[in-house]
This record gives structure tokens, sequence and C-alpha cells, in this order.
């Protein structure tokens, strides 16, 4: 079994800043780019960012590009979401995936491994 733990979520001002953590234990998949979703009440559940095992090449949803960066630590098998100028769109729960390949990658379906989320909420 795999086991994905998010961390850093909160209640935030827009324009506010927030880091998100994800630590990945128990039977670890190797060499796997990680990605981060989001979903909102009512809403399908929308691609933020990934990357890729090595070489850091990152991917983003239109709706982050420019404001939130991903980032990893292999040696301490995390994964984190640095997340700038917040906006009241982006409130949502924040979910933490690892992929299949190691291809930084939008597409839901190369994820089996889910973590359970953490809720960010953004005030205006």
């Amino acid at each position: 079994q795999v086991q994905l733990v998010e961390t850093g979520g909160g209640l935030v001002q827009a324009g506010d800043s927030l880091r998100l953590s994800c630590t990945a234990s128990g039977r670890t998949p190797s060499e796997n780019a990680m990605g981060w979703f989001r979903q909102a009440p009512g809403k399908e559940r929308e691609f933020v960012a990934s990357i890729s095992w090595v070489g850091g090449f990152t991917y983003y949803g239109d709706s982050v590009r420019g404001r939130f960066a991903i980032s990893r630590d292999n040696a301490k098998k995390t994964v984190y979401l640095q997340m700038n100028g917040l906006k009241p769109e982006d409130t949502a729960v924040y979910l933490c995936a690892a992929s299949s390949t190691s291809a930084a990658s939008p597409q839901r379906s190369e994820y089996p491994y889910w973590g359970q989320g953490t809720q960010v909420t953004v005030s205006s």
C-alpha cells in the first residue's frame, strides 16, 4: 500500500501564499512523477501541477500557471506546491497523487495513488 499525506492547507485571504506538502510512505512507487489536483464543491477534479521523477520537468494547469510552483525532494519522498497570489476561485480540496510513469502529465488516469486531500480556503 502507498500512503500519501497532504499538509499545509488552511484559511487565507486573497493575495496570500500557502505551501502544501505531500509525503509518501509505505510501499512507495519508485521513479514516479507526482501531481497535484484540486476539487471544489460541485465541480470536476481539476489538474493543478505535475513534476517528473528527475530533471524537474513541470506541467501546470492554465488557471495556476505563473502563480503556483511544484517541486520535490526525492530523498524525503515529499512533493511541494507553493501557491502565491491566491484567489477565492482557488478554494478547493487539494489532492496529491503519484503517477504510474516518470513523466509529468496532466492526465488524471495516469495517477493510481491518491491522498485524502487538504482544504484550502481563500477569502475575498
